[in-house]
């Protein structure tokens, strides 16, 4: 890669969205229930493949959890881009069917990358990300719907979870080899959500069983239903890989994938049908074309997706297609006559609170998640949209460090004093506990940030 000239930032839409995303591969291990019917076998990570992008850089350093975050952050600066607020995010799907042992000294190799020092304990590790120059503020893990640990993700500092969902049909789930129920599914979703993490759904059209009409019926229960109510997701439209039960199928002509138009059509279908409170994270897998027997090869199909939309000026609603960040790469004038609007609704038996701060034009520039159930009340996520900024540092084209963090947590606080609820916590990323400090949050033995609320 040529280096970046002065002040150019390479790929400026990886920290768009106000955070610089590092992805960590695990090693290779089969799935204790065995494979899904779409996964193959190549000696990688199930449901991955050798060229895979993120296998690819994993590989290179032996899995290592400490020299791939060091990898990262190094090409990040190499292009420019501010390492300051770092979102982690360890992919394989798996994480927590592996040992104990191995779970603990992986998330503690990452902070100790972002520190750039190895502490004895994952404890010492995450206080001294506290302060440290790359700083965690947010921890995601990818796992199944039947399986995880409440304590142990609150132990690694993990504030958003992806599950495997893929479609909520239990006929499908034998079809397929899931290996979990829909039942699984809503447990998951309400035990996470009532612990205060970002629930992010992984979900694949097209599967063996369903057909066009079926997957955008079961994609719209996903908002309809209470018991579900994502708040991301990654869209993944099946396709056939070497190695998998499903290419054995599709060569006996037992299954036939979307075709690219009909891909396309279910994409745009299910883009217009995700909720304000959602944020579609991805579309399409990164697989390379050598690495696919059938179904559609455009990875970047998104992009063309979202430009006739937008060109066509449809007015989707999901998070990442209204965020300021993207507003200001296409050139767009941003009214900065903003507004707080607010969205309730209900999901895993409690009452969710949706704030965001907009202009007239609906431009997204940050929101608040506000959960309430039984007399306690959790910020699940606060964000502030743009381009990401150095720690401390302030711009006027940005809008990131204007003080709107700020404004939605007094707009929290005072909703959870309405409700009659005398004290707030926060899930957070370890990283942005020294913020929350300074609003007058502590970290309890949990490790939430909470305040005490003072009566009106």
């Amino acid at each position: 890669m040529l280096k970046p000239r002065k002040n150019e930032v390479r790929k400026p839409t990886r920290t768009i969205s106000g955070i610089t995303p590092v992805a960590v591969m695990l090693p290779p291990r089969k799935c204790n229930h065995g494979a899904c019917i779409y996964c193959p076998s190549l000696d990688v990570p199930q449901s991955y493949t050798p060229k895979s992008p993120v296998v690819m850089r994993a590989r290179d350093v032996k899995y290592s959890a400490y020299e791939q975050v060091k990898a990262r952050i190094k090409a990040f600066q190499v292009m420019n881009h501010p390492t300051d607020k770092i979102e982690m995010i360890i992919m394989g799907g798996t994480f927590l069917q592996y040992p104990k042992k191995f779970q603990y000294n992986y998330v503690k190799s990452c902070y100790d990358a972002l520190n750039n020092k190895v502490s004895k304990t994952l404890e010492q590790a995450k206080k001294l990300n506290e302060k440290a120059k790359h700083r965690c503020v947010a921890l995601c893990i990818e796992t199944r719907p039947d399986n995880y640990d409440v304590d142990r993700l609150l132990d690694f500092g993990c504030t958003r979870v992806e599950l495997g969902v893929q479609i909520i049909d239990d006929l499908i789930y034998k079809k397929v080899n899931r290996g979990h129920t829909v039942d699984d599914v809503i447990k998951a979703t309400q035990e996470l959500r009532d612990a205060g993490f970002k629930i992010g759904y992984h979900i694949m059209p097209g599967l063996p069983g369903s057909n066009l009409k079926k997957d955008l019926k079961l994609f719209k229960k996903l908002f309809s239903d209470e018991r579900f109510k994502p708040d991301q997701l990654k869209l993944y439209p099946c396709q056939v890989i070497p190695g998998s039960k499903l290419e054995k199928l599709y060569w006996k002509g037992k299954y036939k994938p979307y075709t690219k138009e009909q891909t396309e059509k279910i994409l745009v279908e299910m883009l217009k049908n995700v909720p304000r409170y959602c944020r579609v994270m991805r579309v399409m897998r990164e697989i390379p074309p050598e690495y696919l027997v059938a179904g559609t090869i455009k990875i970047d199909l998104r992009k063309d997706i979202e430009a006739e939309l937008r060109k066509k000026d449809s007015k989707l609603k999901e998070i990442r297609y209204r965020e300021v960040g993207f507003a200001l790469r296409d050139k767009k004038q941003v009214n900065l006559d903003l507004k707080l609007k607010i969205t309730k609704y209900k999901a895993s038996k409690g009452d969710e609170y949706f704030l965001e701060i907009v202009n007239k034009d609906d431009i997204l520039i940050g929101l608040l998640r506000l959960r309430i159930k039984k007399g306690s009340a959790t910020i699940r996520e606060l964000h502030i949209y743009g381009k990401s900024l150095r720690l401390g540092e302030r711009k006027r084209v940005t809008l990131q460090h204007k003080g709107i963090g700020k404004q939605l947590i007094k707009e929290a606080e005072d909703i959870s004093k309405k409700n009659k609820i005398k004290n707030l916590r926060i899930i957070s990323g370890v990283g942005v506990r020294e913020y929350y400090k300074k609003l007058g949050y502590e970290l309890d033995d949990e490790g939430y940030m909470v305040k005490n609320l003072p009566e009106n």
